[in-house]
């Protein structure tokens, strides 16, 4: 397999990109670091706008929620929107309000699962935890982001000695008793909350008793790579989806003088649901689109014919076909790694594509040069969802599911493939440039 010096540099550059975001909220930090090198202006919801065509702007909500757009030449009511959407956070585990205790001897964290990750993978790993902490300043309080690069908790494996039949049923483990991580040994006189909490004050530079809440998680300190003969693959976490979120924010960046109005909204919270103020069932991407037609000085009828001209792509991952599992899939749609972008249909509207949405991508992977493949669920097995329907629900917009082909979906550590990410950045830069 022949891959270009742009693929492998642009799947690098996705990698970094990974490793710089182990929470959503330094997801969106990488992401708003992209946009002002790249010119964009930042806006804040509680200021006035005042919006020129052809500049680009971006604003966040929540710390773990951002949208950017650019203006376009054309009438928005001619061209209506191009609109990307895909989302910060990926599944895992959240480390509780009061996460520390002790016994025997060590100090455990406990945490909650967030969505629906692979537990398995946590365990025998270098995690570490990132994150927000809120502390105390003289205005109220102040947002720091924060996370420790250095391996500072794991998840044993219970010995197979102990364990006989997990090769054969497969690792259990209860999400009350089975995942608290080891932390460190107890301090002689120290409480292990406040033995936690001075470690998160010292790499603050903060008092401890400053320190007010936080909102932290799990990750592998492991980097991303190239793996496969050919250095053909990827490998990392949270490839779903910090690599669709990637692609958007790469084919946004280097589009320029448009003619439609493009936007790229990244959410938070998909993974649970997205019913949140943050998530793509709140009012953010509305509220902003309503924003840039009321700047544009447009009245509710022609808000509403602006609406109806958009396209929304909704970018998300797919299932790439497992040659070990053939009897996990649909026979007639197996989608390949390095292949293309997977165009996702769920009779049920688990995913907002339709016949109308499909062949509008497949026009743009032909404009762009790029193959494209067709997936559906197997018919007795649930079917993910994605922001694609709550979007298209909310807005009346034309909406398509798309996503890169990967493996291992909700593991710590996910693959997919290098040609996979230039083909998607192709298609959306397509998209943005129509």
């Amino acid at each position: 397999m022949k891959i270009s010096t742009e693929a492998r540099k642009l799947a690098q550059d996705l990698l970094h990109f990974i490793d710089a975001s182990p929470s959503p909220w330094h997801a969106v930090d990488s992401v708003q670091s992209r946009l002002v090198s790249a010119g964009f202006i930042e806006l804040h919801e509680a200021d006035a706008w005042q919006l020129q065509s052809g500049s680009s702007y971006f604003v966040t909500r929540g710390g773990a929620s951002i949208i950017a757009f650019t203006l376009g030449k054309q009438a928005l009511t001619d061209s209506g929107l191009r609109i990307v959407g895909a989302h910060t956070d990926s599944p895992g585990l959240r480390l509780k309000p009061k996460p520390a205790f002790a016994g025997e001897g060590l100090v455990r964290i406990g945490v909650e699962v967030y969505g629906g990750p692979i537990l398995a993978t946590f365990t025998d790993r270098d995690l570490s935890i990132a994150g927000r902490v809120t502390v105390r300043s003289k205005n109220g309080h102040d947002t720091k982001l924060l996370r420790f690069d250095s391996a500072l908790m794991r998840l044993p494996n219970l010995a197979i000695h102990m364990n006989r039949e997990v090769n054969d049923k497969g690792l259990v483990l209860n999400k009350q008793t089975g995942l608290p991580l080891l932390f460190a040994e107890s301090e002689e006189g120290l409480e292990a909350e406040q033995q936690f909490l001075s470690f998160i004050a010292q790499a603050l530079q903060v008092d401890i008793g400053d320190i007010l809440t936080f909102e932290l998680n799990v990750f592998d300190t492991q980097q991303g790579t190239l793996w496969g003969a050919n250095q053909e693959f990827i490998a990392d976490s949270q490839l779903d989806n910090l690599a669709s979120c990637h692609a958007a924010v790469t084919a946004l960046v280097e589009c320029k003088q448009q003619n439609a109005t493009s936007i790229c909204a990244l959410f938070d919270h998909e993974e649970v649901g997205s019913e949140s103020a943050t998530g793509a069932s709140g009012s953010f991407l509305a509220d902003i689109i309503k924003r840039i037609t009321t700047g544009a000085g447009l009245n509710q009828e022609q808000h509403l014919r602006t609406l109806a001209q958009s396209f929304f792509i909704s970018a998300d991952m797919a299932h790439a076909y497992h040659p070990n599992h053939p009897a996990a899939y649909e026979p007639c749609h197996h989608v390949m790694v390095n292949q293309g972008p997977v165009i996702k249909t769920n009779a049920n509207q688990r995913y907002a594509s339709n016949a109308d949405t499909a062949a509008r991508f497949i026009t743009l992977c032909k404009r762009a040069g790029v193959p494209y493949q067709q997936y559906a669920h197997r018919t007795d097995l649930g079917c993910g969802s994605t922001i694609g329907p709550i979007v298209a629900s909310g807005l009346g917009i034309a909406s398509v599911d798309v996503g890169s082909p990967m493996w291992a979906m909700h593991s710590i550590r996910e693959s997919a493939g290098v040609l996979d990410q230039s083909y998607m950045v192709a298609v959306l830069r397509e998209l943005f440039n129509s």
